[in-house]
């Protein structure tokens, strides 16, 4: 079984708190989006158009049912009509919270290691399946039976899970997360790097964010 480090205390209970409602973080960036735009030691996943003329950030636990909401009522809106238009470059990174959250990263980032596309079909199920993995009492064995319908082994799922410099990398980036750009609390969204200041429930919503920095 893999060695689990405690992650941040504070963004945990946040992130509970957070879970209760449909409004996203808002922190206040410590550095600016030049800073932001540097990808986590263990490289960057993102979606759409590298030169759009948006580029949104989201710090992410795939615990975290305020995350699995934000993925299901509004993340596929988006990816319709503003990633896969061209309009919207989307990054996707981990910020685990607890020891759960860091085995879905783990699976996800082994999943992709090497195409992001199935890094992001692996995200997306975890999204999907959040109840049965995130809040049962043992969540290996469901996790296991979605790794090898992602095509892992049960010997490379343990491999995955086992790996103690994944870990390090998803710790390294939540720190960084917290630390720099001042992320309590999952998801948060970064436009263009800054950090949204408004409630997202639907795409409605978002795109009130999103039309103007298009047209201007």
């Amino acid at each position: 079984m893999i060695t689990r480090r405690e992650f941040l205390a504070s963004a945990s209970a946040l992130a509970i708190v957070a879970s209760l409602n449909l409004d996203l973080a808002t922190p206040a960036l410590a550095q600016g989006p030049t800073e932001l735009m540097v990808p986590p030691v263990l490289g960057e996943m993102w979606l759409g158009k590298e030169d759009a003329p948006i580029t949104i950030v989201e710090y992410a636990s795939l615990w975290c049912s305020h995350c699995g909401a934000f993925h299901k009522e509004v993340f596929h809106d988006l990816k319709k009509r503003y990633i896969d238009t061209g309009k919207v470059r989307f990054i996707f990174r981990e910020f685990p919270i607890n020891d759960r959250g860091a085995l879905g990263s783990m699976l996800a980032r082994c999943a992709g290691k090497d195409n992001k596309d199935r890094f992001f079909a692996m995200v997306d199920m975890l999204f999907e399946n959040q109840n049965n993995w995130a809040y049962v009492q043992d969540p290996i064995p469901p996790l296991l039976a979605m790794a090898k319908q992602a095509g892992f082994t049960e010997q490379s799922f343990n491999a995955c899970i086992k790996d103690t410099n994944l870990l390090k990398g998803l710790e390294a980036e939540q720190n960084r997360a917290s630390n720099k750009f001042k992320v309590e609390a999952t998801p948060t969204l970064f436009i263009n790097g800054k950090p949204l200041m408004r409630g997202v429930r639907n795409i409605d919503d978002l795109a009130k964010e999103l039309d103007p920095l298009i047209k201007s």
